[in-house]
């Protein structure tokens, strides 16, 4: 392994442990996805534990959840795939360095592969977590008793968003395994290329967390929840 390489692997793992803390101290200072979902789910669960019929509720979490399944299972599928031609490496090398654009000695392509089942291992715990999670979620939505007052309801509404918010942050942590897979996958095609995929990585989620229109229509919805909590409401008769 060159320098080079080695330079490359430390700067994806530093993108890749600290990318959650960095988008947590972003998010204080500015707002992101993630952070502004909480307080919308949380308005979204209030409602939830003042509806009669919560049908619809769980069906769309069970919506979430079947999405978790499948990319749990596509997960599983291409870590099968990478990891076959890790324990096959001696052939899959004999075919990857025949082409041209990928120069890797046998020792470093199985590094490279490995990187990728890791990346891809770690995003399906994640899934698997996420999965768990939001069953825990939907018993807690059946559990809600009803005929409850404004404050029991908004405090029934506040306990089920704890368990629902971990749940859909470790659904997009496991999401961005697939973006640190492609990144180490191109490590394939050099440590240039590996460094620039890395970076182009960070730099797309930073931006569809922060920036893109996603963004900036979910900060707006959490502005208008929040006045719509803050403004004055009309007597009842």
């Amino acid at each position: 392994m060159s320098p080079l390489d080695i330079a490359a692997l430390a700067l994806f793992a530093v993108c890749w442990i600290f990318y959650q803390p960095l988008l947590t101290w972003k998010s204080r200072r500015g707002g992101a996805i993630n952070t502004d979902m909480t307080v919308i789910r949380a308005a979204w669960m209030r409602n939830m534990a003042r509806r009669e019929n919560r049908f619809v509720d769980g069906q769309i979490l069970a919506q979430t959840l079947n999405s978790a399944t499948f990319f749990a299972s596509s997960n599983l599928l291409l870590i099968g795939g990478a990891a076959g031609a890790l324990f096959n490496s001696e052939a899959a090398y004999r075919h990857v360095s025949s082409l041209e654009v990928i120069q890797t000695s046998r020792l470093l392509f199985e590094g490279q592969l490995g990187l990728i089942v890791l990346a891809l291992a770690r995003g399906l715990l994640d899934f698997i977590w996420a999965i768990r999670q939001v069953n825990y979620a939907l018993a807690a939505i059946g559990s809600v008793p009803e005929g409850l007052d404004d404050a029991g309801r908004d405090r029934f509404g506040d306990l089920v968003v704890r368990l629902l918010n971990p749940a859909l942050s470790s659904f997009s942590a496991g999401s961005r395994g697939y973006y640190f897979a492609v990144a180490a996958a191109a490590w394939l095609f050099g440590p240039i290329a590996f460094m620039a995929a890395t970076m182009a990585a960070v730099g797309l989620l930073l931006w569809r967390q922060l920036a893109s229109p996603s963004a900036h229509a979910i900060a707006d919805l959490r502005q208008a929840l929040e006045q719509h909590v803050q403004a004055p409401r009309p007597p009842k008769d």
